[in-house]
């Protein structure tokens, strides 16, 4: 036999053990790769960068997922929530999925470890866990008065009493609203908040759905998409050039700063889709090379027994 035909009897198993070593592998012994950055993730960085120490202006980040998708959604999460707190922006949590209220709370005190001086109902404020019932009347209703439609936070507390409400009454000043959900896309959030009210509205969603948000993004009714852990190790990136070291976005300064960025300083809670993104690129060229292996050998092996049948 030959080494194609070999390949193409190949014990599938020693296929799946190669792609299993392939993101272990990655994931054991980590190595950086530069992360290139794409405009629906620059977008919502910059806006939410915009509103760096501004008492007027503040985002609402609607967690709407199971742990099942946390892989993917986690990351991103806790990016925009490192950026809020390394650049003084106020930052509201909300959910209408009883399954998602943990996952609030572990993005915030996984993020908060490192901020000793962020506090809650200062510099963020937990909504928490609302029933779906609530949904539009909740959203219609921050577009006249968030602490009326709220009323209490996640501890019990009366929105009104919050030192984090002085200059925050609705849309107008809640001005971005991003949603993480691993099935939709912010629908809720477009249809009303944005249509009715001119909400800014944002998505973080799983990579199979990221293609269904470009209509959305080309249209304007989503300022931006955090897709996958791509779009999450995008933002991962964008936060260590610019927010930790306090400056404004700048195209050209991302470019040039990378070789700089030393990540073995960076804590691995703040680089996770960056690492999964090294794992995730080494398991597709692997596929991809068996892929064009099969493929080549298939042809070769068919081409062979055409001459066979020529011959005879």
């Amino acid at each position: 036999m030959s080494w194609f035909e070999k390949l193409q009897n190949l014990d599938r198993r020693y296929i799946y053990i190669v792609v299993a070593l392939c993101i272990i592998i990655p994931f054991t012994f980590t190595f950086h790769t530069n992360t290139y950055t794409t405009e629906p993730v620059e977008n919502i960085y910059q806006l939410i960068d915009s509103y760096a120490g501004r008492e007027d202006r503040a985002i609402l980040l609607s967690i709407e997922h199971d742990p099942s998708t946390s892989p993917e959604l986690q990351p991103m999460e806790i990016a925009i929530v490192r950026h809020c707190f390394e650049r003084g922006v106020k930052v509201f949590f909300l959910t209408f999925r009883i399954t998602a209220s943990p996952i609030i709370d572990y993005v915030i005190n996984t993020t908060k470890e490192e901020f000793a001086d962020i506090q809650s109902g200062v510099d963020y404020v937990n909504f928490g866990y609302k029933p779906a019932a609530l949904y539009l009347p909740i959203i219609l209703g921050m577009g006249d008065d968030i602490a009326e439609a709220v009323e209490t936070d996640s501890e019990g507390r009366k929105l009104n009493n919050l030192e984090i409400m002085k200059g925050i009454k609705n849309y107008n000043e809640m001005n971005l609203v991003v949603e993480f959900s691993g099935s939709s896309y912010g629908f809720g959030w477009i249809t009303y908040a944005r249509s009715r009210f001119g909400a800014n509205v944002a998505a973080g969603i799983t990579a199979v759905m990221a293609a269904d948000t470009y209509p959305y993004i080309q249209s304007g009714q989503l300022v931006g998409v955090l897709g996958g852990l791509k779009g999450a190790a995008e933002y991962e990136k964008l936060v260590d050039l610019f927010a930790v070291n306090q400056l404004e976005f700048s195209k050209e300064q991302e470019k040039q700063t990378f070789p700089r960025i030393n990540n073995d300083d960076i804590l691995y809670k703040f680089k996770t889709a960056r690492i999964g993104m090294n794992a995730q690129n080494v398991a597709h060229v692997m596929i991809i090379v068996f892929i064009l292996i099969g493929n080549i050998g298939y042809f070769l092996e068919r081409r062979r027994k055409n001459k066979q049948g020529e011959g005879s």
